[in-house]
């Protein structure tokens, strides 16, 4: 197959016009259905390099031009030790995507690397603390995640499967630890394929995986890797699988369930 040679103006016009049902429509949706953008916001839209924190960015920039009231964007990347390859590659498609990126460095990967214990899970919660503290020190109220409706349902049974629990992503939380803060997730109606699907339109390539903990990624994306073929493999006989798992946590009836925890972790059983 040919290269594609890449076109901002049809990558632009591609999310409002060729993929607008499948992307701009269902991200506004979302914007829409869980309040996730207010008149006044000043939001880091967090880019990892990946194509769905790139396509978020530029959903971002479209609602700006549409949108009814005012709000500010921040396009915010952490470096948390990348190699000089792939920083160059966050570089390279921040110009070629007119996305203009304020980029902060940490030392993650090195203060993790030697931790034998759930590094991955230590990682994260240190990634997640930087983008708020970060974007805090640049006047925002928000910062924007690119988790999307595929990472929803896939949360929700690999709790079940492998936590023992019933939780999933949440499109909007209040951080615990910085005051005046709240994450977003606007990307939460919006499928992985067509994701990949704009990607490929306009032949773009992005940053896979950076991490350096191959082990335990391997791990845990291989747990992920296991789901979303049992989803698939029961999508394949009946197409409402994917949305009656995301369903699932909309329509807890909390009269049948054995017990629950409330929002301070304190567990509540059914005959109390």
């Amino acid at each position: 197959m040919d290269e594609i040679e890449f076109s901002l103006e049809r990558a632009e016009k591609s999310i409002i016009k060729k993929f607008h049902k499948q992307l701009f429509r269902k991200f506004t949706k979302a914007v829409a259905t869980y309040n996730l953008v207010e008149e006044g916001d000043k939001i880091a839209v967090c880019i990892s390099g990946g194509k769905d924190s790139w396509l978020m960015a530029k959903l971002f920039q479209e609602l700006k031009k549409h949108n009814k009231f005012p709000f500010e964007l921040v396009f915010l990347v952490m470096d948390p030790g990348y190699n000089s390859e792939n920083r160059k590659l966050i570089e390279s498609n921040a110009d070629k995507l007119s996305v203009p990126i304020t980029v902060f460095e940490s030392d993650i990967f090195d203060n993790v690397l030697h931790i034998e214990k759930s590094p991955c899970y230590l990682c994260a919660r240190m990634r997640r603390g930087h983008l708020y503290h970060n974007a805090q020190k640049l006047g925002c109220n928000k910062i924007a995640l690119g988790h999307h409706y595929d990472d929803v349902i896939e949360t929700i049974l690999m709790g079940m499967l492998y936590g023992g629990q019933v939780q999933t992503m949440m499109p909007v939380l209040n951080s615990s630890n910085f005051e005046g803060m709240k994450l977003i997730r606007p990307m939460y109606l919006i499928r992985e394929k067509d994701i990949i699907a704009w990607r490929n339109y306009n032949g773009l390539k992005f940053l896979q995986c950076a991490c350096k903990f191959t082990a335990e990624k391997q791990q845990e994306e291989g747990k992920r890797k296991k789901v979303k073929e049992l989803i698939r493999a029961l999508a394949a006989d009946d197409p409402e699988i994917e949305q009656n798992i995301f369903k699932s946590v909309e329509n807890v009836n909390l009269s049948t369930v054995i017990a629950y925890k409330d929002k301070k972790g304190v567990k509540h059983y059914f005959d109390e």
